[in-house]
């Protein structure tokens, strides 16, 4: 760092490669070196340079002149530089989509809330490989024409009209880039009926499906609506979730246990080849069942869940079936079990590592009620599972797995929620050998008499005394006859 003096300013000055961020409060200025490095330099303290100078008299006269001479352009059109985007999508890369009938090019929304009060921002882009739920609050200060005319409403909004594109592009979009939205069980237009906004979207889920090599392979998208009544100034909470899968999943879910499944572990199953995790009903903050979001299936562990579905306010005998479905649909997920993994290692190519699952359905005739529907209520999903191998390193393995599903009459005309119940339960079935014999006991065999130890050390002490006698007396023998 050195020192620089400019006249009368002062500057302490180093090269402008050195400094990445200044938050200095003094006055900086870059000063160019003609065959070297540029200086940043930072303006000492000098009272003079704290304040502005003191601004000059304009006069009528002069006012032209000063303005030709500071004078700058109002308005300055923005640079129209377009945006560039690589070849693929990167995690968090917002999703491109294609407006066929005005040629945009856009983004997928998903709004979010903004500041205390939760309010809705349009504007936010979903990210890609960015699974995760917003919530946001809409006020309406005129909720009948809001109700037609506002799109944030209306299902149609968010699967119409508009393509997903697979990569981002550059160039020309063409028709095998795009990827059509398809709406499952698309509801009607919102409208207005009895002072109420009826099939208002309270609830939007996209599924995203994706291949790392191809881009994004589907979009499907579900909704969840209500109906909304209030006066001027009323609010609805909405909520907007994206989920993102691979095709290949069968290829990347981990193992459960290697071969045989640990305890907490998620469960295995399969539909038609494709593995998954088994999961059941999850309840929202509000105590409805969520229709993404399940809780997964844990191997060993017994599980129990409940919530409240959501049904149409009228129904008619005609929708039985429909509302059987479902709730079916409900309670057993989006893909159906078919079967369950043996092992905690089986392969989806391997059909001896696999069991089917034993399905038992309700009865369709309601008991003594001409008027009702037999719906399922209540699934109870029971495994049963033992340990083979060696006792000293036992794996787990499934025997069999059955969906029990437990009915109840619902009148028509009478509810308009119905309670669901999942309940799992694990049974141990493992046979364990019998018992090895025991060790060898030692049996130790004690003489009748008692005092027979102590009488065999003194017999023993006894003999030894005279030996050493007999011994003395021989010396004093052998010494005499030496002596004469």
């Amino acid at each position: 760092m050195g020192s620089v003096v400019c006249g009368s300013v002062s500057q302490v000055c180093v090269e402008k490669s050195l400094v990445f961020r200044s938050n200095t409060p003094y006055p900086t200025d870059t000063v160019a070196v003609p065959g070297g490095h540029d200086l940043f330099c930072v303006q000492l303290d000098d009272s003079k340079l704290n304040y502005f100078q003191q601004p000059q008299d304009i006069k009528e006269s002069d006012f032209l002149t000063f303005l030709d001479k500071w004078a700058r352009p109002s308005f300055v059109a923005p640079s129209q530089v377009q945006p560039s985007f690589s070849a693929f999508y990167r995690a968090g890369d917002p999703i491109l989509v294609y407006f066929d009938s005005s040629s945009v090019l856009s983004t997928l929304r998903q709004p979010v809330k903004m500041g205390a009060s939760g309010l809705c921002v349009d504007g936010n882009s979903a990210g890609f490989l960015d699974s995760k739920s917003t919530s946001c609050t809409r006020i309406f200060a005129n909720l009948s024409k809001s109700c037609i005319t506002d799109p944030a409403l209306d299902a149609a909004s968010y699967y119409r009209d508009f393509t997903v594109l697979k990569v981002p592009v550059n160039d020309t979009i063409v028709q095998s880039m795009k990827v059509r939205v398809t709406a499952v069980a698309p509801p009607g237009a919102p409208h207005m009926k009895d002072n109420m906004c009826k099939n208002v979207v309270s609830e939007v889920i996209y599924e995203i499906e994706f291949s790392s090599t191809h881009g994004i392979q589907s979009v499907s998208v579900r909704f969840k609506v209500s109906n909304f009544s209030g006066n001027s100034g009323s609010s609805l909470q909405q909520r907007f979730t994206l989920h993102f899968w691979t095709g290949t999943l069968s290829h990347v879910l981990p193992r459960s246990g290697n071969p045989g499944y640990i305890i907490g572990a998620p469960l295995l199953i399969a539909n038609s080849g494709a593995m998954q995790h088994m999961s059941i009903l999850q309840s929202e903050g509000d105590g409805s069942c969520s229709q993404f979001l399940r809780h997964t299936v844990q191997f060993g562990r017994n599980m129990r869940t409940g919530c409240k579905l959501g049904l149409s306010p009228i129904m008619e005998e005609s929708n039985c079936s429909y509302i059987q479905q479902k709730l079916y649909k409900a309670l057993q997920g989006m893909n159906r079990a078919e079967d369950v993994a043996i092992t905690g290692s089986a392969h989806s190519t391997q059909a001896e590592e696999w069991t089917a699952i034993l399905i038992q359905n309700c009865s369709v005739q309601a008991v003594n009620c001409t008027s009702c529907c037999m719906v399922p209520v209540t699934l109870e999903i029971q495994i049963v599972w033992t340990n083979v191998g060696l006792l000293s390193n036992p794996q787990a393995q499934i025997l069999g797995a059955r969906y029990f599903y437990r009915c109840h009459p619902l009148k028509f005309l009478s509810m308009s929620t119905v309670p669901l119940t999942t309940v799992v339960t694990f049974t141990d079935m493992t046979k364990w050998p019998e018992p090895p014999r025991g060790q060898p006991q030692i049996h130790w065999k004690l003489p009748f008499d008692i005092f027979y130890p102590f009488k065999v050390a003194y017999n023993l002490e006894r003999s030894y005394k005279g030996d050493l006698f007999v011994y003395f007396l021989l010396i004093l023998i052998t010494f005499s006859i030496l002596c004469f």
